[in-house]
Parts: C-alpha cells; sequence; structure tokens
C-alpha cells in the first residue's frame, strides 16, 4: 500500500483526510481522499502499489479495457463516444493547427481514439497497460498499442500532440509521465490532459458517491489550480480549458445508483443537466474539463 505524508502533485505536507468512498465496480472496499491545502488537489490513500492494483481493474463493466456495451449505462456511453470520438479530433486538430501529424495517445485502451485520428491521416502511437484492452485494439482496430514502459524509449521533441484521456488520474508515476511528456512534445506541440473535477456541481452534489471518484483506481482527484502546479516544474503552460459537457450525465447516471441503490435515469439526467447549466459560464468547474497545454 502506498501511504502519503505529502501531496503526490505539489509535495506539500499539509494534507488531511476529506471522506471516504467505496469501490462500486470491483470490491466493495472502502478507501479514504485526502485533501492538500496547498495546491487542492485531492488523492485517494492507501492505493495499492502499481504491480497489485490489477484485480481491481478485473470488472466486465469497466468500460475502457473490455469496450462492453453491456447495460443502459453502457449502451449510452457507446453512442455518445461516436460524437466525442470526432469532437476530440477536430479539437487536436484546431489546437495544433495541423491537418496532420504525429500523436502519442497515453492509455489508449481499445484504440477508438486512435482509430478516429488515423482517418484523418496522423501517425499513430498508441501505449496501454492493459493485455485485453491491447488485444481488443488490435481486433477492432487493426492497432497494436505499446506497453506503458515504452514511454520512457521514445523519441524526444518528436509528437505533434500527446493525449491522455482520462488517464492521468490512474498513473501512479505522475511526475515521470508530466516529465517525460515534456520531453516528447516538439517544441510547438500540445498536451492534452482530460480528468474528472471534483470542484464541479455534481461532485458536490452526489459527495462521497460521486462516480468520478472511483476508487482506488483513480489515484488522484484534480482541480484546475492543481494540474497547473503539476504543470509548473516542467516548463509547461495551462492554455486553455475545455469542458465534456457529456460526462456530467454519464457520471451523474452512475453516482445516482451508487447513491440510491436503484438507475433512475430521469433524476441523474436533470442533475447532469443542471451540473452543465451552473458552470455554463464556468467551464473550470465541469465534471469533466480538457486541459490543453503548451511548453513556455
Amino acid at each position: 500500500m502506498i501511504h502519503y505524508t505529502n501531496c503526490p502533485i505539489c509535495n506539500s505536507a499539509d494534507i488531511h483526510q476529506q471522506l471516504s468512498a467505496k469501490d462500486y465496480t470491483v470490491s466493495g472496499e472502502l478507501f479514504s481522499i485526502w485533501h492538500c491545502n496547498n495546491c487542492t488537489a485531492r488523492f485517494t490513500q492507501d492505493v495499492p502499489e502499481q504491480d497489485a492494483i490489477g484485480p481491481y481493474y478485473a470488472s466486465d463493466a469497466y468500460i475502457s479495457h473490455s469496450d462492453t456495451k453491456e447495460g443502459f449505462v453502457n449502451s449510452l456511453y457507446h453512442k455518445v463516444r461516436k460524437r466525442t470520438l470526432i469532437s476530440k479530433r477536430k479539437l487536436i486538430i484546431s489546437q495544433t493547427g495541423k491537418a496532420k501529424g504525429n500523436i502519442l495517445d497515453i492509455g489508449c485502451g481499445t484504440g477508438a481514439f486512435l482509430n478516429e485520428i488515423k482517418t484523418a491521416g496522423w501517425q499513430i502511437t498508441g501505449l496501454e497497460p492493459d493485455e485485453t484492452a491491447r488485444k481488443n485494439a488490435a481486433a477492432l482496430y487493426n492497432i497494436e498499442p505499446l506497453a506503458p514502459g515504452k514511454l520512457f524509449e521514445l523519441k524526444p521533441a518528436s509528437y505533434d500532440a500527446i493525449t491522455m484521456w482520462h488517464v492521468l488520474e490512474h498513473v501512479h508515476e505522475l511526475q515521470a509521465y508530466i516529465r517525460q511528456a515534456a520531453e516528447l512534445l516538439n517544441k510547438d506541440g500540445k498536451l492534452f490532459i482530460a480528468v474528472p473535477n471534483y470542484t464541479s456541481y455534481d461532485a458536490r452534489l452526489y459527495g462521497a458517491y460521486w462516480a468520478a471518484y472511483d476508487v482506488p483506481r483513480h489515484l488522484y482527484h484534480f482541480s484546475p489550480r492543481s494540474i497547473e502546479q503539476l504543470l509548473a516544474p516542467y516548463n509547461l503552460a495551462l492554455t486553455t480549458i475545455k469542458p465534456m459537457w457529456f460526462d456530467s450525465f454519464y457520471v451523474s447516471m452512475l453516482s445516482e445508483q451508487y447513491k440510491s441503490g436503484k438507475k433512475n435515469i430521469f433524476r441523474a439526467f436533470f442533475n447532469g443537466f443542471v451540473s452543465n447549466c451552473k458552470e455554463l459560464f464556468n467551464k473550470s468547474k465541469c465534471s469533466s474539463v480538457i486541459y490543453i497545454i503548451k511548453k513556455k
């Protein structure tokens, strides 16, 4: 188990226990979430080491590995994903200013995003720790993701874009990954990090039942301020924050089920809608956000 005496984002010792959350996906265990008063990050305390956390991902319901369409929520996720994949491709092109280029997707899962941008002519590289997800990427899209250790063997300054779509919160080697991403970007490259945002309305509404805490798989729980502090030592600067509007609905559906023990689709949809309305003019408070980052 990993027990932090300092914040894993900013190294401050000014940390305290904030709440406890349950693993609703696999184990049913309770995990403690701590808060840093310095950078405002939160993190899951006493999480399994990297070589021991695998069993907590061993669920057919874990969609990024299995690509399952079983159940209403997962089926809805796939329908929405068709639209979000297109929007992600357009975002990469608009933010990099390149119609084609070299892209690295860290934590590429079953390869859906890489397949989308490959069809636009980009040269792709994917990294994925889960063997099942790598096999599914090969079967579904003829994409062969690399094992994550290969990240530190890639050529420096060789990528126009690096993406981490809901991945950074899972990475044990947090500082090393950010440092290496900075090394791999070319001078005009962009880093795209999408993560849940615990400062959102739906996170406040559901509290310990908020599905995006997803303990212990989510090791960290970021705020915009904590992301900026994480980037600063590596000569990286946050340029833009983009909302992920659909995430509030997906997370609210799961959260409502965790809280009430049943699927209340209408209430979940309403809460997701209210969350988006409340953050319409403050996109840094959305349920999930995309941080767009460049070299200083």
